[in-house]
């Protein structure tokens, strides 16, 4: 498999959070070429702060790797992942994070601050940014737009 599946399964994430009328991010955890958790944000339809995307996944991930370590995966996410998530993915030690478009208010993968490589951490994440980049990018402006009428 490869990156632009995945990303394209977090796609499928965030379109189930664009039915519900909600942020349309989905994310993906991948270990050994099998996904291991998934996740759309649920944020305003479960009116909590913490039903991200990322979050989800990072949940249904550990319970499948029966640890909180996941240490050999790759995160693909629809969008820059926030302050909270970013923390989250540095916590879990995840090795990878792939994200499809930057998130200008509040990214932390580098564009208002890069956590994931912060100095003085315990971690580090590598980070790559822009696959599918205009399919989510279009995807958030269309719901934005939608909102606005």
């Amino acid at each position: 498999m490869t990156d632009e599946y995945y990303m394209k399964k977090a796609l499928e994430q965030a379109k189930l959070a664009y039915h519900l009328d909600d942020v349309p991010i989905g994310c993906v955890i991948v270990y050994n070429d099998e996904i291991i958790g998934r996740g759309f944000n649920r944020r305003n339809n479960m009116k909590n702060v913490l039903m991200h995307a990322e979050i989800s996944a990072i949940n249904e991930a550990c319970i499948k790797m029966n640890d909180w370590r996941l240490e050999d995966c790759t995160l693909y996410v629809t969008v820059e992942p926030c302050p909270m998530c970013a923390g989250a993915i540095v916590q879990s030690r995840i090795k990878k994070v792939i994200y499809g478009t930057s998130n200008k208010k509040a990214g932390f993968c580098g564009s208002v601050m890069n956590i994931m490589q912060l100095d003085g951490l315990n971690h580090k994440v590598e980070v790559e940014k822009g696959l599918l980049e205009a399919e989510c990018g279009e995807l958030m402006k269309n719901f934005f737009a939608k909102r606005r009428i």
